[in-house]
């Protein structure tokens, strides 16, 4: 099989624990063998509460954790032996805001380009080309200190977007975000990927982002994987195991599965960061 036909991403028997409390508590499983495969050329969104697995997953995808148990494969390369061939696939926002405040935009996608070893001479035209996907040109010789919450999320956009990634990585895009901004990241993601044909896996705690944008999704729960299917798919799953949800929303969907609610946070979830960068969109927003 050739490396265009290989999943996106192939996830067998994943599983990562680490110690609750900076290494003093006790041991937490948080994922319990995973099995996934995200197609070539979707949106897929991987769902659940806080303290699901979900960051972690993302970051044995992404290579920034390491495999301890399990397989992860991106387009075929094997995130545990072939890191660098992998992170050359990717492109990641996650979920604290990464952008440098004392930079301008354009700067700061400029060093986005050369960490991920655009060349040289391409490199003014890939910056220009970045910003102006997600509409920040005028403002590209700003500081980005002077950005709202929204534009900072499409610039970090912009830099995951400069090395012309296959597969895009989004750990909640929209946290923090109003409305209107959230709908303005989606615009831009939406319109890469069409004029690309890039890969998107995302992870949100927002419910309408998922039935609007995402082809299929797994509802994750406990370091499992306990639904996935098309948005559509898991309604009608729903419909036919419980006659008395006649319209079942995706929170409904995520309910019936895991029988909790998803706002239904853990009191002490896999890391903080979900927390502490609601905190500092709300300051920057």
């Amino acid at each position: 099989m050739t490396e265009q036909e290989q999943p996106a991403v192939r996830c067998r028997e994943l599983a990562y624990s680490f110690h609750r409390g900076r290494g003093r508590g006790p041991v937490v499983r948080a994922v319990d063998g995973v099995d996934l495969e995200v197609r070539p050329g979707e949106v897929f969104g991987l769902l659940g509460p806080n303290g699901a697995g979900k960051t972690t997953t993302i970051r044995a995808i992404t290579t920034l954790l390491p495999t301890a148990r399990g397989m992860v494969e991106v387009f075929g390369h094997d995130c545990a032996t072939e890191r660098t061939g992998v992170r050359r696939l990717l492109g990641y926002v996650p979920q604290a805001l990464s952008a440098d405040a004392g930079l301008t935009g354009r700067e700061n996608v400029a060093l986005f380009a050369r960490v991920f070893d655009v060349a040289r001479a391409e490199r003014a035209e890939r910056v220009a080309q970045a910003l102006a996907a997600v509409d920040l040109t005028e403002a590209a010789d700003r500081m980005a200190g002077t950005y709202s919450g929204g534009m900072v999320r499409r610039l970090e956009l912009a830099q995951a977007l400069v090395s012309a990634p296959r597969l895009l990585v989004l750990d909640e895009p929209t946290i923090g975000l109003d409305p209107i901004a959230r709908a303005g990241v989606w615009e831009r993601v939406d319109a890469v990927r069409r004029a690309t044909g890039m890969t998107v896996l995302v992870t949100t705690h927002y419910m309408d982002e998922a039935d609007r944008h995402c082809d299929r999704i797994a509802l994750m729960d406990r370091g499992r994987i306990r639904a996935l299917g098309t948005p559509e798919e898991l309604k009608a799953r729903v419909r036919a195991e419980d006659p008395a949800q006649d319209a079942p929303t995706l929170d409904d969907v995520f309910r019936h599965f895991s029988g909790r609610a998803l706002a239904d946070d853990a009191k002490e979830g896999e890391f903080s960061d979900v927390r502490r960068t609601r905190r500092t969109a709300s300051r920057v927003g």
